[in-house]
């Protein structure tokens, strides 16, 4: 790894990192069933430390313990990852009262957290959501202040009279009808930040974040089985009761907790990637210098060493501008959202040449099960995809450069 302004203690942690992703989390990861949460790689996670630093460090060490684990151990990585992705809207948004009771859980490693944003017709597009959250007691209460009869359509709350207000008898009320999909760790999760429709019609405008525990009646879930190994699964909601207690942030702010986590963790998703291009460059390397071909060692072509420059100037290159990221977002500079698209798009796109390259050097013996590159060709196809997909990362990009020419 080489230096972004980073200092020698930083340096010697991502190493200590790889070392403790190899000795003491690849040995549990190989034990857990794909498709699954792995609750003994969790604990483990915990127990060293690095899931409560989730709460405590910047962008930038969230950047370096992510691309560090995923270096030695990918799996390590994605656990860590989605237990920061699910957790930190309430480390960030939630009352005292939520924080204290999931937020130690999570980080020893004993409650597993989700980010439940997505749905099968709302992924890049996720201000379309459609999980609807129908507040019980709203119709009558506008009726009766309104002097009007009530509306038994069951149509729900309209953006005229929106369901922000408390019923008559208490805190506000919902029940999540609908359904989530494509939700890392669902449905073993202990609980989940679900991001519903609040207030129909107002976009992006009309969407709370709740926070959902998985044993809330009307709640259910399934398996799907994915290219990746790690777990993914779809949701039920079937009237699941929410209150006001529930609401991480603001009613109907629900969008700013999903940007805002995203905004976070989308640079890391970029250190991810590169973690993985490192691994794959580093086993090239090793490779083309030890192949016997046509008279010398694969090195020796100049098409190969040239395919390997390549390689490593990209990884480089993603590895720079995932730390500026990063470091922007720990400096809390005003043109994050651009940054943080920047550096995920380049990153995952970059990891993907990288593994994709490294499998065509090393041939077949790359494609048999079990091998490395076999491993990291299956991992590095989704992130281009998922927390917004390369495509949804160019239209950020464009929006935020011609919003800033705009305010020349």
């Amino acid at each position: 790894m080489t230096a972004f302004s980073l200092e020698p203690v930083q340096l010697a942690w991502c190493a200590e990192l790889r070392t403790l992703a190899a000795e003491r989390l690849h040995p549990l990861a190989d034990k857990g069933e794909p498709g699954h949460v792995n609750r003994a790689l969790v604990a483990e996670l915990g127990s060293l430390g690095l899931l409560g630093r989730l709460f405590t460090s910047g962008a930038l060490d969230l950047c370096l313990m992510r691309e560090s684990l995923a270096y030695a151990c990918t799996e390590a990585e994605t656990a860590l990852a989605l237990q920061g992705l699910g957790a930190h809207p309430v480390h960030a948004y939630g009352t005292e009262a939520q924080r204290a009771r999931w937020l130690p859980r999570v980080t020893a490693g004993t409650a597993v957290a989700a980010f439940a944003l997505s749905e099968p017709g709302a992924g890049s597009d996720a201000a379309a959501l459609e999980l609807t959250a129908e507040a019980e007691g709203e119709a009558e209460a506008d009726a009766s202040r309104a002097g009007r009869s009530t509306d038994t359509s069951g149509a729900g709350p309209s953006p005229e009279a929106p369901a922000l207000t408390a019923a008559p008898d208490g805190p506000a009320r919902w029940r999540l009808t609908g359904e989530k999909c494509w939700i890392s760790n669902a449905p073993e999760a202990d609980f989940y930040t679900v991001f519903a429709r609040t207030t129909p019609g107002a976009g992006a405008r009309g969407v709370t974040a709740f926070l959902v525990p998985a044993d809330r009646p009307g709640l259910t879930g399934r398996g799907l089985d994915m290219l990746s190994p790690h777990p993914i699964g779809a949701l039920g909601f079937d009237a699941v009761p929410v209150t006001a207690d529930d609401v991480l942030g603001e009613a109907d702010r629900g969008f700013r907790v999903a940007m805002g986590t995203l905004n976070l963790f989308r640079p890391s998703v970029g250190a991810f990637a590169v973690g993985m291009a490192q691994a794959a460059l580093d086993a090239t390397l090793t490779h083309t210098a030890g192949r016997d071909a046509f008279g010398g060692k694969l090195r020796d072509l100049q098409a190969v060493s040239h395919q390997v420059a390549e390689m490593a100037l990209r990884t480089e290159a993603a590895r720079l501008m995932v730390y500026a990221a990063a470091s922007a977002y720990d400096r809390d500079d005003p043109d994050v959202p651009r940054r943080s698209a920047m550096a995920k798009l380049l990153a995952t796109e970059t990891a993907q040449y990288v593994v994709d390259t490294a499998v065509q050097l090393h041939g077949a013996r790359a494609l048999q099960r079990g091998h490395l590159l076999e491993h990291l060709y299956r991992e590095v196809r989704a992130p281009r995809i998922y927390e917004g997909a390369s495509e949804v990362q160019r239209g950020i990009i464009a929006k935020e450069l011609y919003a800033r020419q705009e305010a020349r």
